[in-house]
């Protein structure tokens, strides 16, 4: 005899395919939508910066990220967030010497009560030929909003 989650049902001849099992079905799907951790969506990426520190943002305001988006890209057009939604997550490499260097976000995880934001930083290999001048890497997503405390992690 097969025993079924929900509500303790039997399914005496091992088909679990009544109400009971289509409940359970769903009720298992929206709760791994909901505690997924939230996809990201890249606002901005590339090369050039106008921060040229090291450094991992978030910006939960739109006073917050005029003020970094000025910073970063001087009078170019700023890209629309709805702060009621999502929130702003950005890495800046830093000036590096050469090209070749990179900056991506890959995506998000939960950990307890803190949402992750896990980066990769690419380098050039010795033998890769890039432009020799400096550079200030950098990746800008936006983030399903999430009011809880929010660290970033650089990953190989």
């Amino acid at each position: 005899m097969q025993v079924c989650a929900y509500k303790e049902a039997r399914c005496l001849d091992g088909d679990c395919r009544g109400q009971d099992s289509m409940t359970l079905i769903a009720i298992l799907v929206l709760a791994m939508a909901q505690s997924a951790a939230p996809r990201v969506t890249t606002v901005a990426q590339g090369a050039y910066s106008g921060i040229t520190d090291a450094s991992e943002v978030v910006v939960r305001s739109p006073t917050e990220w005029d003020a970094l988006w000025k910073a970063h890209a001087g009078l170019q057009s700023i890209p629309t967030v709805d702060f009621s939604q999502e929130f702003v997550a950005a890495v800046f490499l830093g000036t590096r010497p050469s090209g070749g260097f990179g900056a991506e976000i890959v995506g998000t995880r939960r950990e307890a009560a803190a949402l992750v934001i896990e980066y990769r930083e690419r380098a050039p290999a010795a033998s890769d030929i890039v432009t020799q001048a400096l550079t200030s890497p950098f990746h800008i997503v936006r983030v399903l909003r999430f009011d809880g405390p929010i660290r970033f992690r650089k990953i190989k």
